[in-house]
């Protein structure tokens, strides 16, 4: 006797299954990824949670320049804000460190290292040195100090960004008198420590007369031309860029009010 073979019924398969008027297909369906940025600084705008009212405002949209700022004389407490309103900023490592080098010289290295001991044994400390600007009269200097070389370079540039003013830049030489911003408006002074720092406007073409740290913080600063004189210990480099910080914030010492 032939068996009787019960008919096979087939299910139909769900992912073959044709959608609905108005559906996505399953295959279509791409999940949604939320973009971070590639750079550090903008990545740390895109996780930044402002703990001030004036980073709250810069967040908010309510304040867009820097001037803005400058002008209510709030002080800049979260870096991040300087990373919203000027955010092509420039750095520079002051070179504070030496090391032996190979013709048994010293060789200037941008990290100061410093030993102490402990019952553990020797610890050292990275100190770093950094100046910021936009090269169009914005400048900032800072210093920072870790155990690590990459987090006191990280904390000297965020330090740095902190201490960020306007400065004035114009033609004080009796021998150019363009009236363009190249130069200093007027001979100014600026000391630290031992190092005592002069700033003299110089006529367009002369350049930077200056050691070559100096000239960091007078490039990133935006002037061109100046003639500058040094006086005390100028081997102490975090002093001589201070000096000429100092002498920075004095171009608004004569100013009249309007």
């Amino acid at each position: 006797m032939e068996e009787k073979k019960e008919p096979v019924i087939q299910k139909p398969n769900e992912t073959n299954k044709t959608p609905l008027i108005g559906e996505v297909p399953v295959a279509e369906q791409v999940p949604v990824v939320e973009e971070v940025p590639g750079s550090k600084a903008e990545a740390a705008l895109y996780k930044w949670k402002p703990k001030t009212s004036l980073g709250q405002e810069v967040f908010e949209g309510k304040i867009t320049s820097i001037d803005e700022v400058f002008k209510s004389g709030r002080r800049i407490a979260e870096p991040e804000i300087i990373d919203k309103l000027v955010p092509a900023l420039k750095n520079e490592l002051i070179l504070i460190g030496g090391r032996t080098g190979k013709g048994g010289g010293i060789e200037r290295i941008p990290v100061r290292i410093t030993a102490a001991m402990h019952k553990s044994g020797r610890r050292f400390t990275m100190s770093s040195f950094a100046v910021v600007g936009n090269e169009d009269g914005l400048v900032g200097v800072g210093q920072g100090k870790a155990p690590e070389t990459r987090d006191a370079v990280a904390k000297a540039i965020q330090r740095a960004k902190l201490n960020l003013i306007r400065i004035k830049i114009g033609c004080g030489s009796w021998e150019c008198d363009c009236g363009t911003n190249h130069s200093v408006p007027f001979k100014i002074t600026g000391k630290t420590g031992s190092v005592r720092v002069v700033l003299q406007p110089a006529p367009k073409g002369v350049g930077l007369v200056a050691d070559n740290e100096s000239k960091k913080i007078l490039k990133i600063a935006g002037i061109k031309d100046v003639w500058v004189k040094t006086f005390g210990n100028t081997g102490m480099r975090i002093n001589l860029i201070s000096a000429t910080y100092d002498a920075f914030k004095k171009l608004y010492v004569y100013e009249r009010g309007d």
